[in-house]
């Protein structure tokens, strides 16, 4: 589901093929220690660690952090994504007080949900996501929330269960272009996920997606992506470097330049974006507590 799930230590055999601008620090720090130990101590999981993203540190750091719900197993295999594809376990009713402890305790500005999809849950896991919004909001009044949401299946009933829950970004990736999409992405629709963003966008919450490129994808097709996304009222968009978790995953196409990464930034927010992150090591959550006023 996310452009954020690969795993670096799979990269470390190739780190001297990769371009010098796909090269990022290794995180450290006292902030990022405490984050690190408290999640484990609560028996959380986050995108930042499942995916091993390159900007965790920076974010850890500076006060936010991208937890991932409902387990870290997922009903779908998509053929870019690192999470496993087995069966899921039982749904942890316990899960959205632990991690609106841990927010809690962290002291979190702003923190980013998501989730893996779970197609085996009767809605989706939509009332699980509405309990953990609103236990984090409950424990944590002044911590801004963005969730980082599956399509469930463009249910009009099951997305109004998180929508109700009032959080102020609700995020969901489009993750390439149409045309690559069937490739790409497993049992996901490109015009399905436009349906989801529409309905955010028309709920007057602040809607956003992402997508990796590197994968085969042209400059025009990039473009009408932006097109179609800001067709449905999407207000802040993420552009990344695809790199491949491993080698049953597909594989990297090309690494795009820094210059054509800002390119990509100056006609997103020509076109009508908030804000448009855009550059190699950009993941969906990447700044995310600037986007709360999309």
């Amino acid at each position: 589901m996310l452009s954020s799930f690969f795993d670096m230590s799979e990269l470390k055999t190739e780190r001297e093929r990769l371009p010098r601008w796909m090269k990022a620090q290794l995180p450290g720090g006292e902030s990022y220690s405490k984050v690190k130990r408290l999640i484990a101590d609560h028996r959380l999981h986050t995108i930042c660690t499942s995916g091993n993203c390159p900007n965790k540190g920076e974010c850890w750091n500076a006060g936010t952090a991208s937890f991932m719900i409902l387990g870290d197993k997922c009903t779908r295999n998509c053929r870019f994504c690192y999470v496993k594809n087995e069966l899921p376990d039982e749904v942890d009713w316990f899960e959205p007080l632990r991690l609106a402890q841990t927010i809690q305790t962290l002291g979190l500005r702003h923190c980013v949900v998501t989730s893996v999809t779970r197609d085996d849950l009767p809605d989706g896991g939509a009332g699980f996501w509405a309990t953990t919004i609103r236990k984090i909001k409950e424990l944590n009044p002044g911590t801004t929330i963005e969730t980082l949401i599956p399509d469930f299946n463009a249910n009009p009933e099951y997305l109004q269960k998180v929508i109700d829950a009032a959080p102020e970004v609700i995020s969901h990736n489009l993750e390439t272009v149409r045309r690559l999409t069937p490739k790409v992405r497993s049992t996901a629709r490109y015009d399905r996920s436009l349906k989801v963003l529409e309905m955010i966008s028309n709920a007057g919450i602040v809607s956003k997606s992402g997508i990796m490129v590197g994968l085969g994808e042209t400059e025009a097709e990039v473009l009408q992506t932006m097109d179609d996304l800001r067709s449905v009222g999407c207000k802040v968009f993420t552009i990344g470097q695809y790199l491949q978790p491993d080698s049953n995953l597909l594989p990297v196409q090309e690494y795009i330049v820094p210059e054509l990464f800002e390119k990509y930034r100056m006609e997103g927010l020509k076109r009508g974006f908030s804000y448009v992150e855009s550059s190699p090591l950009v993941r969906s959550s990447y700044h995310a507590e600037r986007h709360v006023n999309g």
